[in-house]
């Protein structure tokens, strides 16, 4: 599907031009992953993040200036009550051209053939062991099998592309770069392997103790396997590589040690309705009052939005050296 010649677009004060953005639907997850939120996590009162209708009116309204790309996201977006219809009215967006989902795996056995026909594209399933002992102490409360079933669903209902997204962390999971690579090639899967983002405080690692860096993730792969750069994108920060005679795209994303801001295209919209203007800062603005205060109406989210390009900043300044100057968890801010 293509947009109209004359659709509005979103253009920042760096040149930038924002057509991609992602929507946390929910702070709630059935998994407690230990780089995304405390083991006793507390959830946001009910009342205090946007509904379905919301959220129906800000992925519309995004879409009529000129974002091409929605991402759904959480915590875990599938846990959502009534998910599906959100999905449904998103997916039925004409000038959209893709929406995609992020999630863990495991509702996907049962909702895979819903979510695939309200209209998801694409979808990108976090899995960082193969092992299940070690993929349970890593979630804390997540089933390896359960998500596997779940991929499976999922490769059965023909998404365009389906992405496994892995959390590498030292002393943890990194011995499992190239067996997580070699499931991906054997079921016809993208992966992408992820550096920590340091967000919310968590109590389970000292983050740049773990730390373990895109570059030492490519040469752990380039002992068993010959990658060849690309230029393909998804529109997200992620860098792709080719394997020979595969369908398989290796991607990295790399806030630290290859820091992607220079060409950032994407705004997030948080589950409380704080339109987040960079992922490590704490430039935002409220779309929750706007669309409180005038409901259903687009032009009042609009106008904020337009204005919201002049604070959007440079990039994001992580140090895994210190504590978070950004104290919201991933699970709030939307994976």
């Amino acid at each position: 599907m293509t947009g109209a010649p004359n659709r509005e677009s979103l253009i920042d004060k760096f040149g930038r031009t924002i057509d991609y953005v992602r929507i946390s639907i929910t702070d709630r997850c059935d998994f407690r992953c230990v780089y995304c939120m405390s083991e006793d996590m507390q959830f946001l009162p009910r009342n205090e993040i946007l509904t379905l209708e919301e959220l129906g009116v800000i992925g519309k309204t995004f879409v009529e200036m000129g974002v091409k790309k929605i991402r759904l996201t959480g915590g875990e977006p599938l846990v959502r009550q009534n998910c599906i219809k959100l999905i449904q009215e998103l997916g039925a967006l004409k000038d959209l051209e893709e929406l995609a989902i992020t999630t863990n795996g495991s509702q996907l056995e049962k909702l895979a053939p819903e979510i695939k026909n309200a209209g998801v594209k694409r979808i990108n399933i976090s899995l960082d062991s193969l092992l299940p002992e070690k993929f349970k102490s890593l979630t804390r409360t997540g089933n390896l099998h359960q998500v596997l079933r779940g991929i499976e669903a999922a490769r059965s209902v023909g998404f365009e592309r389906i992405k496994i997204n892995s959390v590498i962390l030292k002393n943890r999971n990194e011995k499992e770069v190239i067996p997580l690579t070699k499931f991906a090639i054997a079921n016809g899967l993208d992966i992408t392997f992820i550096e920590e983002m340091p967000l919310g405080v968590i109590d389970s690692h000292d983050r740049a103790e773990v730390y373990y860096s895109s570059d030492k993730i490519k040469g752990d792969l380039e002992t068993v396997f010959t990658l060849s750069a690309t230029n393909e994108s998804t529109g997200g920060p992620a860098k792709y590589f080719k394997l020979p005679d595969s369908t398989t795209r290796i991607g990295f994303i790399s806030p630290h040690s290859h820091n992607f801001c220079g060409d950032c295209n994407r705004v997030r919209v948080t589950v409380e309705g704080r339109l987040l203007l960079c992922l490590g800062q704490e430039h935002s603005i409220d779309l929750r009052e706007i669309v409180r205060k005038w409901p259903g109406r687009t032009d009042p989210l609009k106008t904020a939005i337009k204005k919201s390009m002049s604070i959007k900043p440079e990039g994001h300044t992580f140090d895994l050296n210190e504590q978070p100057i950004i104290f919201r968890h991933m699970s709030h801010t939307g994976g």
